[in-house]
């Protein structure tokens, strides 16, 4: 006999034999199926679930408290699932979410706290729903590791972390974790490399919350720090550069009294210095080429960039030669 065949029932076997402890064994229940019974101390088996909404919350709760997660789950969707329009329907759909975050799979959480909002959307508690999804969503920005196929901690992934502050913004955009969602998603991006989408995140921040100084300020200043970044990284850009100078000067004008501000004068005159040294490289190449109108333009504008730099000085002498070289050849 093939031994493959005779491999399924000595597993079957060996499971029923084995000892073990079975917390809430199944039985069947006539017009419901297969339920699950815990046996209490007594040895007398209390029934897990309940006619009646408000006593298989009691039961939900219960189970919670005593940290009986797996319990309190099956318990807390039967009620959601039996008597979905009842008052007791979203306390139940909370505690599905709660025993999912405390197992640690905060996916699932935050997707059934989704569906809690959706489907009962004036619940007392929604300002606190909101503060956990945004602490899910803010443990994956700090590297936790989403779930494949729900299941095993596999990768990180900075757009379903985005996906999720977008959501917590959805649900309560003028809440109070809804602006710092809005930062958050300006780090997420950067986190990819992704500066525009970084820029726009943090431009957004400053923009719809205006009225909040410490968000916009911080709005301002992110959104200024990535243009700076992104310059360095593609080799100082003089078009990013310049978007970077526009935004710290942004920044400084209206919040002058910020402890960065100094920091950001130092970074706008450090890019200033770049696009001068930029500027007197397109001089050179025109100078090569005998060029010497375009060869003073940009010497000119290297002045005018950065007037107290080294590459001041490289300018002034450059454009006191070429000048004498033009009246030579006159």
């Amino acid at each position: 006999m093939n031994s493959r065949v005779l491999l399924i029932p000595l597993l079957a076997l060996f499971v029923v034999a084995a000892p073990h402890e079975s917390p809430a064994p199944l039985i069947y229940r006539q017009g419901e199926g297969w339920v699950y019974q815990s046996v209490g101390a007594d040895g007398v088996a209390d029934q897990m679930f309940a006619p009646r909404a408000k006593e298989q919350l009691d039961i939900v709760q219960k189970a919670f408290k005593e940290k009986d997660y797996d319990l309190a789950q099956s318990a807390a969707k039967r009620l959601v699932k039996k008597w979905p329009l009842s008052d007791f329907a979203p306390a139940a759909q909370y505690y599905v979410s709660r025993t999912y975050e405390e197992e640690g799979k905060d996916e699932k959480a935050f997707k059934e706290y989704q569906k809690l909002l959706q489907n009962y959307p004036k619940i007392d508690n929604y300002q606190e729903v909101l503060k956990r999804q945004y602490a899910i969503a803010t443990r994956f920005l700090n590297g936790k590791k989403f779930r494949l196929f729900g299941i095993f901690p596999l990768y990180r992934s900075m757009q379903k972390t985005v996906d999720m502050y977008e959501k917590v913004i959805a649900n309560g955009p003028y809440s109070e974790i809804a602006p710092q969602a809005q930062l958050n998603i300006g780090k997420a991006h950067e986190k990819q490399d992704k500066f525009r989408g970084a820029v726009r995140a943090y431009e957004t921040a400053a923009d719809r919350y205006h009225d909040r100084k410490n968000v916009a300020a911080d709005g301002l200043f992110n959104a200024a720090e990535t243009y700076f970044e992104q310059a360095k990284s593609a080799e100082y850009d003089q078009g990013v550069a310049r978007k970077a100078l526009e935004a710290y000067h942004d920044f400084i004008s209206l919040y002058p009294d910020d402890a960065r501000v100094e920091g950001s004068r130092e970074k706008m005159q450090h890019l200033r210095n770049e696009q001068a040294r930029g500027a007197i490289k397109v001089a050179e190449y025109y100078e090569k080429k005998r060029q010497w109108a375009g060869a003073l333009i940009y010497y000119n504008e290297a002045l005018v960039k950065s007037p107290n730099s080294i590459h001041a000085e490289t300018a002034k002498q450059k454009i006191e030669k070429i000048k004498a070289r033009q009246s030579e050849e006159r």
